[in-house]
């Protein structure tokens, strides 16, 4: 479905989530009666109970943050200065207490864990990031962003799918934010954007790509590979099929990335837990989750990151190899 204009999504469909938010609160003891006479009914603890919690929470912080966006856009002068360093702070402080506040409830009633191996926040300090992480399923991305606003204090440049613009008030969040939206289409002009969001990066600044360039799936892992072999790349979809775990990663974004941030350090992030659940209809059959959601993150400084197309791109695989082995040893353990 084509993203309706920006003049709509502001005018319609904000409107209508507080709306929609409104009447789900002023219904709210219907809603409980009904997910409370339906829990026992279906597989595992409380599992309407649950949904519905995390959902009223959603709505209700996607309202505040509606109302906070629109505090900010008179405070900068009726968005005159949206983009000066002050008010471009207090946008990711407000975006660091969404994703915080989002997280804690969901996490406390899905009844999840994260965990988090590599370097310490320490390692990371005062220094420029080239963030590069595995596409697994839903929420992932949220966790990431959540982590490097709030367990390593940066301000991060995502590149996104321009679906989440879909959602009303990361809509209006991240167009006010450095980002990089992605078309459902091929887009000649991606590439160049991609440099131009990792050019100038400072010290508290994070660049976010995901290399895959969509969430998991089993019939996208095929098409990957179908469509290496189609550019007559035999090498690499013969390395893609090897891979169980990851789809064949897009060395386009990573190369234009690296070339626009030569100083920076690197940061490949891979997780696991919740990476066999595809879809939201996954995730109801397993709630509540009861589990370990671990997250592995290497740092590799700027000094030892490789020169060339031909040399990134086997960097790249063979990174992408170490994440799928990784994920791999994490499966069978668990």
């Amino acid at each position: 479905m084509n993203l309706p204009p920006r003049w709509v999504r502001r005018t319609v469909l904000a409107p209508a989530m507080i709306v929609v938010t409104l009447v789900v609160l002023t219904t709210l003891p219907v809603w409980l009666l009904l997910a409370a006479a339906l829990s026992p009914l279906l597989p595992g603890r409380w599992r309407a109970l649950r949904v519905l919690w995390v959902g009223v929470v959603a709505l209700v912080l996607e309202c505040v943050l509606l109302v906070a966006l629109f505090g900010l856009w008179l405070l900068a002068g009726f968005g005159a200065a949206l983009r000066t360093p002050r008010i471009q702070y207090l946008h990711y402080q407000l975006a660091a207490w969404y994703l915080r506040v989002l997280y804690r409830e969901a996490a406390r009633a899905l009844r999840l864990r994260v965990e988090v191996e590599g370097p310490s926040p320490d390692d990371y300090l005062d220094r420029p990031l080239l963030v590069f992480c595995r596409h697994a399923g839903p929420g992932d991305s949220f966790l990431l962003i959540h982590a490097l606003t709030n367990w390593y204090a940066r301000e991060p440049r995502i590149v996104l799918t321009e679906a989440m613009q879909w959602d009303p008030a990361l809509d209006v969040l991240f167009n006010r934010l450095p980002t990089t939206f992605v078309p459902g289409r091929a887009d000649d002009g991606l590439l160049r954007r991609i440099g131009e969001l990792a050019t100038a990066l400072d010290h508290d600044d994070a660049f976010v790509l995901f290399p895959e360039g969509g969430n998991f799936t089993r019939r996208r892992r095929l098409a990957g590979i179908e469509r290496l072999r189609a550019k007559g790349l035999e090498e690499m979809a013969r390395r893609s099929e090897e891979m169980r775990h990851v789809l064949p990663p897009r060395p386009g974004g990573v190369a234009a990335a690296l070339a626009a941030a030569p100083g920076a350090d690197v940061v490949w992030v891979a997780h696991a837990g919740l990476d066999h659940l595809f879809t939201l209809a996954d995730v109801w059959r397993e709630l509540p989750l009861d589990g370990i959601v671990r997250m592995r993150w290497w740092q590799v400084p700027a000094a030892e990151v490789p020169h060339g197309e031909e040399a990134q791109v086997e960097w790249l695989y063979t990174w992408w190899e170490r994440i799928d082995d990784w994920v791999d040893g994490i499966r069978a353990a668990r």
